[in-house]
């Protein structure tokens, strides 16, 4: 097994970024806990009606899970899903948007009151989501063979849940919680406290560059006498990067992620890549 900077590398080739790799282990160790300590479920689990009297089950329900493999279809779409978000927001911004969308799931379900809830399919459903609007063409292979698009999937799965939640089809599940994760990863996605499209540093790329260029202009350079003091700035070739994100950012800014060309996609992940460390 190898590793990278950012978590360790599964036999399939890609990365299991570090709070991926701890909800994955959260989720499965609540999961023993509840197997030898049943009545933990109970304090776990959100109940709408009950929301008082436990305030921290909004929070707390979305690691319970009552069958394994409820467990495993879940962690099964974090594992694959969750990592490339974390590499382009970083660790801290994938676990605010992970837990606001288990959070919008609570919310939701607040419509049907007298049923307890449990699951990180909210914010899974959220992680889901947030994918397919950043890489919606990436082929995702059923059982391995079949693929299809990402936003074909992830809008298969959201559409089967609405359709049960009006319907009151397939009992057991919760499909206002899974909605309701979905709603507020979009809207979180789309506010200012959300990440941006390509990471929270790019945006700050220009005012990065300009105070860099200030700092070096103020600060006195070691010279012979006489000698001429120049100043530095950035080579030509950062100034050129710099303009193109300025207008790659107001451009999504007015027309949203989706007018970017494949172009102007492959400026943004160069210039994320760049920054990220800087």
């Amino acid at each position: 097994m190898s590793y990278s900077s950012t978590g360790f590398r599964n036999p399939f080739g890609f990365t299991v970024t570090p709070w991926v790799k701890r909800l994955l282990i959260a989720n499965g160790v609540v999961f023993l806990l509840t197997l030898a300590f049943s009545g933990m479920w109970s304090y776990l689990a959100f109940t709408p009606a009950e929301v008082l009297r436990q305030p921290w089950t909004p929070l707390t329900y979305m690691f319970v899970h009552q069958r394994f493999f409820h467990l495993l279809f879940n962690m099964l779409g974090l594992f694959f899903f969750g990592p490339p978000l974390e590499e382009r927001w970083g660790s801290t911004e994938f676990l605010k948007f992970y837990l606001v969308c288990g959070v919008g799931g609570a919310i939701l379900s607040l419509l049907m009151p007298q049923y307890p809830i449990i699951g990180a399919s909210a914010a899974v459903y959220g992680v889901m989501l947030a994918y397919a609007m950043y890489w919606p063409d990436n082929p995702i292979y059923i059982w391995g063979i079949i693929p299809v698009k990402a936003k074909w999937l992830v809008t298969f799965f959201i559409g089967m849940s609405l359709f049960y939640a009006l319907t009151g089809g397939a009992p057991g599940i919760a499909h206002l919680a899974h909605l309701g994760g979905c709603a507020a990863a979009f809207l979180y996605l789309k506010s200012n406290w959300g990440p941006t499209p390509y990471g929270p540093r790019v945006p700050q790329l220009r005012k990065r560059s300009t105070a860099n260029v200030v700092s070096t202009e103020k600060r006195p350079a070691a010279s012979a006498p006489g000698r001429r003091r120049r100043t530095s700035r950035p080579p030509s070739g950062e100034e050129e990067l710099l303009d193109d994100i300025d207008r790659i950012l107001d451009k999504i800014s007015a027309h949203g992620l989706t007018s970017l060309t494949d172009e102007e996609r492959r400026r943004l992940d160069e210039a994320s890549r760049k920054y990220r460390t800087s």
